[in-house]
């Protein structure tokens, strides 16, 4: 898990660069952009903290994912504008969905690790 969260946190800092990057280039630069690549880099720390103590940081990273996913969903109500062409800030919204489902992802394999490892626990005491 520790290696998926760094994969996971580096992931979503590059979504969060380029998006506002990208949002430079349109000359409307909102700091939000960011948001993804903060959640990154605390999932980055998190994968660094699980290397010393694997429980702790994994359960760190699993909340700061579970947070992060739910703060991508506000971004996603212009999911709608965005197949019609007529959202305000599309960048947003596609750097949102990408977020959102790499968070998913990195849930579900986080709960799986969990579940799996309760069964090896059980199996071998």
């Amino acid at each position: 898990m520790p290696k998926l969260t760094f994969i996971t946190g580096a992931i979503l800092v590059v979504v969060g660069l380029g998006g506002y990057l990208f949002s430079l280039t349109n000359e409307t630069d909102h700091w939000t952009a960011l948001i993804p690549a903060l959640v990154g880099l605390l999932l980055v720390v998190s994968g660094a903290i699980a290397l010393k103590n694997l429980m702790a940081g994994v359960h760190i990273a699993l909340v700061l994912a579970l947070i992060g996913a739910l703060g991508m969903i506000m971004p996603l109500m212009s999911l709608g504008d965005l197949f019609a062409g007529e959202a305000e800030r599309p960048a947003a919204v596609v750097s949102a969905l990408i977020s959102l489902i790499v968070l998913v992802v990195y849930l579900v394999l986080g709960v799986r690790s969990f579940i799996q490892a309760r069964r090896w626990k059980k199996a071998n005491a």
